[in-house]
């Protein structure tokens, strides 16, 4: 939580970047773009391959299952709609050097292990598509003969592989989710308000570029403050009455035009993001002028995109690697303990409304101050019990710090910011001993911040990072 600063500082901090001022000629471009509004990601590429001989004396699988599996892909290509499957090669007939070349238009492999029968040659080729380095997934039916006993042995040597072998093919669902992550952040470019906070390498333009591909774009505090007075008055009345003042339970403190001006800010900065060609936005500058931040990361957290407090550049790409897995916006916390109830407790001033991702129902909310300075609009959002949730922290560029739990208490304590819930966790006590797992050093925004997610993903974030190359630590 972080104090206010005036606006003579925000202009001294801010001028050395003032060259990239956003004003009205672009401003105005921008809004001719909204059909594109939010921005679509260009579909993740991912080459299917079938291993292993279908149909004669090795019978393992008959022939019209590649056609099923073909149907089904098909159907989820549809259902995700930012994923393309292309390839599906048979080896044999095919021969595997064959297929290699072709591997270079893929952002991943999906491999169907048919069967394991007619000596080394299937697990030969399922080895050099597996060496070519690409995210791999080999899906094994029960009875796909007896090749799956070396595939655990590609996993232990690091390869970026994650091993299915389920009779379900709704699995494949979860996975191919995951297999989009990669190629989504290469393409992703988030704008950065007053400079990035978190750990070192996070912090770092070039190392996050060289290690996930994503673009971190410098915006100065001027450049808010002029894009804030550039948006029509008109237009930020209609944002605020449509989106918030309507919904809401109830407005507690803040006036109707502190409401319009945090409108304002939301549209200011949804125009900045839409010239600049963005999918998120973190802001050290999100409890000053021209507006607090809480209504606009609340939004785009609703719409799909990222909207993350306090500069957290960790926990941005974090809730983005959740948004383009699971499609769920994610709740930066500050958390603390009460070891008496087994609890992690969370609590922030800004809360998407839609935490079970862009198409589920609004949660109730209320628009409040925010806490530290009693000044400002914020947001309490109520949060339903029983729900399962993950808390995550992508640090330091390589590893997940993670745990889950399920919310059972909702509270309004007035020591803590507006959005408040308790998560029972599998052991507070050692989780607050092990904050951290040993993986993060910094400021206290560092290792303080986690982001929560609704749903227990754990079981898909070590998948992850066997694709993407990242260690997974539980800190319970």
């Amino acid at each position: 939580m972080s104090g206010q600063m005036n606006r003579r500082e925000f202009l001294g901090v801010s001028a050395a970047g003032a060259g990239a001022v956003l004003l009205g000629s672009q401003l105005a471009a921008a809004q001719g773009n909204e059909e594109n509004w939010p921005p679509k990601m260009t579909p993740a590429k991912i080459y299917k391959v079938y291993i292993g001989r279908t149909g004669g004396i090795y019978l393992s699988r008959p022939t019209a299952e590649v056609d099923k599996f073909n149907r089904y892909l098909a159907d989820l290509e549809s259902k995700l709609g930012d994923v393309k499957f292309i390839g599906g090669d048979m080896v044999p007939a095919t021969d595997v050097e064959q297929v290699l070349p072709k591997l270079a238009e893929a952002d991943g492999v999906l491999m169907f292990h048919l069967c394991g029968h007619g000596g080394d040659a299937p697990l030969q080729a399922m080895t050099k598509i597996v060496d070519k380095g690409l995210p791999t997934v080999v899906f094994s039916q029960p009875f796909s003969g007896h090749g799956w006993m070396y595939f655990p042995v590609w996993a232990k040597q690091g390869k970026k592989v994650v091993l299915m072998p389920s009779s379900n093919w709704s699995d494949l669902d979860q996975v191919v989710g995951l297999m989009r992550v990669k190629p989504h952040l290469a393409k992703t470019r988030i704008l950065v308000i007053r400079g990035p906070v978190g750990t070192a390498a996070a912090c770092s333009a070039e190392q996050v570029k060289a290690k996930l591909g994503c673009e971190m774009i410098p915006v100065t505090v001027e450049e808010t403050l002029k894009a804030h007075q550039a948006v029509s008055l008109k237009d930020a009345e209609t944002e605020a009455q449509q989106y918030w003042i309507s919904k809401a339970k109830k407005i507690v403190e803040p006036t109707k035009d502190e409401i319009v001006s945090s409108a304002r800010f939301y549209l200011a900065v949804k125009r900045m993001m839409m010239e600049k060609g963005a999918q998120a936005v973190t802001s050290s500058n999100c409890m000053g002028e021209p507006a607090k931040g809480c209504f606009t990361f609340s939004k785009l957290n609703d719409l799909g995109l990222v909207g993350a407090c306090e500069g957290d550049m960790d926990s941005t790409l974090t809730m983005l690697m959740f948004d383009y897995a699971f499609n769920v916006p994610g709740f930066i916390t500050d958390p603390v303990f009460d070891v008496a109830n087994n609890a992690l407790i969370h609590f922030h001033c800004t809360c998407a409304t839609k935490m079970a991702g862009p198409k589920s129902k609004r949660l109730p909310f209320q628009i409040r101050t925010q806490t530290d300075s009693d000044k400002g609009v914020a947001l309490e959002v109520e949060m339903p019990l029983n729900q399962a949730v993950t808390c995550a922290k992508f640090v330091n560029l390589d590893t997940m710090v993670i745990s889950t739990g399920d919310i059972f208490k909702v509270t309004h304590d007035e020591l803590g910011c507006r959005t408040q819930f308790w998560t029972r966790v599998k052991d507070a006590r050692s989780m607050f001993q092990n904050w951290g797992a040993g993986q993060i050093e910094g400021g206290v925004m560092a290792l303080l911040h986690r982001a929560v997610f609704f749903g227990d993903h754990m079981q898909s974030i070590k998948d992850l990072g066997s694709l993407m190359g990242f260690k997974v630590v539980e800190e319970a």
